[in-house]
């Protein structure tokens, strides 16, 4: 297994495995990966074993200390001077969970924005995921704004 940021090449096995892990209404599309792999390759993270996709770990780095929903459709607010990673997505394939590659993924992520001297690492989840990103040292803030998929979430923040 090896871990590496995403290329223009792995943009069908992304949206595939998004789609595979995420309602309808909350999942990005071809068009929104497609900008996204163009705008801030180095923040989409993929865990990846013979060549096939298994986990990927998502998101851009933002002036902005909360994560909105402007965020996920709109590549240009990427400012890689930001202080702030954002997430926008962790997704393990259906086939895969329960190994630990999601959680191998966000310590990479963790381990990456640090050294990249940023502030720390933003994401939202829905409530019964809080104790999991907990574990990884996220702390939440309580509810969010976001209204991403008419769900509700809450907003988790990791200063490193």
């Amino acid at each position: 297994m090896e871990i590496r940021t995403a290329t223009p090449a792995d943009l069908a096995a992304v949206t595939a495995l998004e789609a595979a892990c995420f309602p309808p209404a909350e999942a990005a599309g071809e068009a929104s990966f497609q900008a996204r792999l163009a705008a801030f390759p180095d923040s989409f993270w993929l865990l990846v074993e013979g060549g096939r996709v298994l986990a990927m770990v998502n998101g851009m780095v933002t002036q902005q200390p909360d994560l909105t929903d402007a965020m996920y459709d709109d590549a240009s607010l990427h400012d890689p001077a930001g202080p702030w990673q954002m997430i926008f997505g962790v997704a393990t394939h259906p086939d895969c969970r329960c190994r630990g590659y999601a959680g191998t993924l966000l310590r990479h992520a963790i381990q990456e924005t640090r050294a990249r001297g940023k502030a720390g690492l933003v994401l939202t989840c829905k409530e019964k995921l809080v104790p999991y990103y907990t574990r990884f040292g996220f702390v939440s803030e309580g509810p969010s704004a976001s209204q991403h998929g008419g769900a509700a979430w809450y907003q988790m923040r990791l200063r490193v």
